[in-house]
């Protein structure tokens, strides 16, 4: 699943990680205050506070683009040399720049976090107040092509990264596709060979991908946001219940991104290894039902009708556990759309905070608490993956001789043929269960 495509992987991500750590900490211990200006790209005041376009083109975010691609391409280099590899380029290079637009989508939404407080604070004078009535009309058109501005380099970003995505994804698939093909005659009899093939493969990469980058982004939107968010908790004289604590804000978005975590993982714990059965039911009935398009005795009534009870059984009792699974999800995904607001109700009746100040709060309130939810938010499609993560393992186990789980020895049906052969048996010696 993996070295057919990043090189040595049991030392590749180890070293990615240590990389990330040193590269980091060397940009906050002092990289991102005077290095710059070695080059001419002194710090600029006010940057990080800017709500408009101008925010990308800073000397700071030019300093910091540069960092980041000296960093790439030196553990680019390392790795090169290393242990070269057929896929460098995409499983280094390529991941790079999905990285990297992921850092650079998480400053948009500071960008657009800056821009929340000024824009709504006009609004607020426009239409309350002694200057009701007198904020000039270019103000608001100006405040409003300014989130358009943000908003259109977002958009070009992000469709140049889908793009490059696609492609990494498939790059990854075919990796995956040539080792599996080359090692077919020791493969072939495993149960569901050819959709673990033609489909986990291509399900897998897309998985893994979609969830290491909303990782990485929620990493990264933590370090971006929780300055933030800790800096507008002195706005915040209270909260309901609690009262006076320190740090208010983020000690809420904790509180309540560990909570929500913790229930969703409770009443989801049964989901993955239903879906991963869900696979091996589908699979073994489709298998019998390709069988019956060769050979007249296969695909029998009897046959295909104990193979589709599998299948019924199966659905059944995960239509069960998502009703259940379901109800608390939304409950806490509604329940989450009010929050930050529930938190701020001492605040605005005391009428301590504008309108402006409280859109940003509740912006940046909604990015920790969202990055703390990655679990969350991300449970149906990690259940998805490990589902499909245990498919390709037992279907790799047959070319490493390696024990497999329970559930993948269990027998489907009435003429089904074993799961995987023996590790020390050759493939003709696979038999009929049914004999």
């Amino acid at each position: 699943m993996f070295h057919s495509f990043f090189p040595n992987p049991r030392i590749f991500f180890p070293s990615f990680v240590l990389w990330c750590a040193i590269a980091m900490g060397l940009w906050y211990a002092g990289g991102a205050d005077s290095w710059g200006g070695i080059i001419g790209l002194p710090p600029m005041e006010g940057a990080g506070d800017l709500g408009t376009v101008q925010f990308f083109f800073t000397p700071d975010m030019i300093w910091f683009y540069l960092y980041y691609a000296v960093c790439v391409l030196l553990f680019a280099a390392f790795w090169f040399w290393y242990s070269p590899h057929r896929w460098q380029v995409w499983s280094i290079l390529v991941s790079g720049f999905i990285l990297f637009v992921t850092a650079f989508s998480v400053q948009t939404s500071v960008a657009l976090n800056n821009w929340r407080r000024p824009f709504y604070d006009l609004i607020q004078n426009a239409l309350t107040g002694e200057t009701k009535g007198t904020v000039p009309a270019a103000s608001l058109y100006s405040a409003t092509f300014d989130f358009l501005f943000i908003a259109s380099v977002w958009i070009l970003v992000a469709v140049v990264n889908r793009f490059v995505v696609s492609h990494y994804i498939f790059r990854w698939r075919t990796a995956m596709n040539e080792y599996y093909t080359e090692h077919w005659s020791r493969l072939r009899h495993v149960e569901g060979a050819s959709q673990r093939v033609q489909e986990d493969t291509m399900r897998f990469a897309e998985t893994v991908e979609s969830l290491g980058v909303s990782a990485l982004d929620s990493v990264l939107t933590l370090i971006a946001f929780l300055p933030i968010l800790y800096g507008l908790g002195q706005y915040i004289p209270e909260l309901p219940i609690v009262g006076v604590i320190p740090a208010p804000l983020v000690v809420a978005a904790i509180f309540w991104s560990i909570f929500g975590t913790v229930l969703l993982m409770v009443a989801g714990i049964k989901l993955p290894g239903l879906y991963f059965r869900n696979q091996r039911v589908e699979a073994a009935y489709r298998k019998e039902l390709v069988y019956g398009e060769d050979d007249a005795a296969r695909a029998e009534p009897i046959a295909l009708g104990e193979l589709f009870n599998h299948v019924r059984q199966n659905y059944f009792r995960l239509y069960w556990h998502y009703a259940y699974f379901n109800v608390a999800r939304y409950l806490y995904i509604q329940t989450d759309v009010i929050f930050p607001s529930l938190l701020l109700v001492p605040t605005i009746a005391a009428g301590a905070i504008t309108f402006g100040l409280f859109q940003q709060i509740v912006s940046a309130f909604n990015q920790v608490s969202n990055s703390f939810q990655y679990l969350v938010n991300s449970w149906g499609t990690i259940v998805e993956l490990l589902s499909i993560h245990k498919r390709l393992k037992a279907f790799e186990a047959s070319l490493a001789g390696e024990e497999l789980s329970e559930i993948e020895k269990e027998v489907l049906g009435t003429r089904m043929t074993p799961i995987v052969q023996s590790a020390d048996k050759g493939t003709d010696d696979v038999k009929d269960l049914a004999e």
